[in-house]
């Protein structure tokens, strides 16, 4: 009966909370309210939840920072028209800065530029930090000693990440071949964000 209601408190709790709750603040509102609870006991609901919701239409997820309840992504198109807020829309340039970050972290804003062959305006930079997604770890002991850029845990949550072993893997770029006829001027990501950036 104890576990029966350490289950049915923790499934109420996780649907109400704000934010993601992990075990360890789980067990410690179960102790604080009575219950006999232990993280092991409390791994142990959370698993059988997630089974119990397995097929649902709303999942429990383990992310960065907890667990929360979250609707099925395959539903996401059917539900947004339930709220009139539009997601932002962010910019190729912007998106393209936020990869680097994640995947060649820490990192400063000169390597950014190095990579991308462009300049990194501050207004990007801000963006990322407003949303919590990126934070400045310290500072690289060169001359100037430049900010070190790292991904934070909202990042994670907001991309449904438990750490950044999931990042997608980066394919390999395909072998070039030689090629005797005309050739064709490609547009690439890269190219496209330059002349967007420097139209007036």
């Amino acid at each position: 009966m104890q576990n029966q209601q350490i289950k049915q408190l923790i499934e109420a709790v996780l649907f109400v909370a704000e934010t993601p709750m992990s075990v360890a603040q789980l067990t410690d509102y179960l102790l604080e309210h009575g219950m006999d609870a232990t993280r092991k006991i409390v791994r142990e609901v959370l698993d059988e939840l997630q089974r119990d919701y397995q097929e649902r239409g709303v999942q429990l997820q383990e992310i960065a920072s907890g667990y929360r309840f979250q609707t099925r992504a395959e539903l996401g198109g059917i539900i947004a028209s339930l709220w009139q807020e539009k997601p932002p829309r962010y910019s190729q340039a912007l998106l393209e800065t936020l990869a680097l970050i994640a995947y060649r972290q820490p990192i400063t804003r000169g390597d950014i530029e190095e990579i991308r062959g462009v300049s990194v305006s501050s207004q990007i930079m801000k963006t990322l930090q407003e949303r919590g997604w990126v934070k400045v770890i310290g500072h690289r002991e060169v001359p100037g000693r430049p900010q070190l850029y790292a991904t934070t845990n909202e990042f994670l949550d907001y991309f449904n990440l438990k750490d950044l072993s999931e990042l997608p893997a980066i394919p390999e770029p395909p072998a070039r071949t030689a090629n005797t006829g005309p050739v064709a001027q490609e547009t690439t990501a890269e190219t496209a964000t330059e002349e967007s950036e420097s139209a007036p």
